[in-house]
C-alpha cells in the first residue's frame, strides 16, 4: 500500500434524514467531482541542436512537469442536478472518489457501507463523491434523477453525487484521467469495474487506489490516518 503523505453551504441530499451541514452533497438532489530537464540535460546529443528545437523540447519538460504537479482542485464537475461544482469547494477534506451503479452485484454493500462510513467521518473532514457510470455490465442505465432518486430513497445517501461520466475509453471525464493517471491498478490505467475507489489527502493528492472489491470498511484505516494528518 502507498504511504500517506472556502467552502459553500448546501442543503443536505436527504433533508429528511440529516441536519444540515458544510458540504455540496448530492444533498441537493432530494430537493427537486522527476523531473526530466536534468535527466535530458545528462543525455544531450553531442549534434548541436538548433534554438527552435532546444526550447520546443524544453518547453515540452515543462508542460510535463506542470501536468504532474495538479491536484483534484484544478477539476470542475457537473452534480447530478447539472450544476458546475469546482472540486476545490473541497480543499482541506479528505476524499473517497468512487464510480457508482445502481443495478450491480456490488451495489447494496457499497453504498450502505459508503453511507455508514460517511455519517461516521464527515464531521472530522471526509468527503465520499461518487460519480455515476454505465461502463460495466450496462448497470446504471437510468437518467439523473432515476439515479439521485434511487440513492436518496433506498439508501439515504447524504454525500455528494454527481453527473454520469464515463472513467475508460475516449470520452474519460477529465477527473477521472488524473486520478487514473495519479495511481496506477492491476490493469494499468482502466478502471475494472464498478465501485472503484481512490482516496485523495487533504491537498487534493491521489494516495490510495481500491479494486471494486474492496469494502468501504476495509479502507477506514487509511481514512483516519488521513484525517488526522
Amino acid at each position: 500500500m502507498a504511504s500517506f503523505a472556502s467552502s459553500l453551504v448546501f442543503s443536505p441530499i436527504c433533508p429528511l434524514f440529516s441536519q444540515p451541514k458544510l458540504s455540496l452533497n448530492c444533498h441537493t438532489t432530494c430537493n427537486s467531482s522527476k523531473s526530466s530537464f536534468f535527466q535530458y540535460g545528462c543525455t544531450l546529443p553531442t549534434f548541436k541542436l538548433s534554438r527552435s528545437s532546444l526550447k520546443s523540447r524544453l518547453m515540452g519538460t515543462i508542460y510535463a512537469r506542470a501536468a504532474t504537479e495538479k491536484t483534484i482542485y484544478d477539476f470542475s464537475v457537473k452534480d447530478i442536478d447539472g450544476k458546475d461544482v469546482p472540486l476545490s469547494t473541497f480543499k482541506g477534506k479528505v476524499l473517497l472518489i468512487v464510480n457508482v451503479a445502481s443495478k450491480c452485484g456490488l451495489t447494496t454493500s457499497n453504498y450502505t457501507e459508503l453511507s455508514h462510513v460517511y455519517e461516521k467521518y464527515k464531521n472530522q473532514g471526509l468527503e465520499i463523491l461518487a460519480f455515476p457510470c454505465n461502463q460495466f455490465g450496462a448497470q446504471e442505465p437510468g437518467s439523473n434523477p432515476e439515479i439521485k432518486q434511487f440513492a436518496c430513497t433506498r439508501f439515504k445517501a447524504e454525500f455528494p453525487i454527481f453527473d454520469k461520466v464515463d472513467v475508460n475509453g475516449p470520452n474519460t471525464a477529465p477527473v477521472y484521467q488524473f486520478l487514473k493517471s495519479s495511481a496506477g491498478g492491476f490493469l494499468g490505467d482502466l478502471v475494472k469495474w464498478n465501485f472503484e475507489k481512490f482516496l485523495v489527502d487533504k491537498n487534493g493528492k491521489v494516495v490510495e487506489r481500491y479494486p471494486p472489491t474492496t469494502s468501504p470498511f476495509q479502507i477506514e484505516k487509511d481514512i483516519q490516518k488521513l484525517l488526522a494528518a
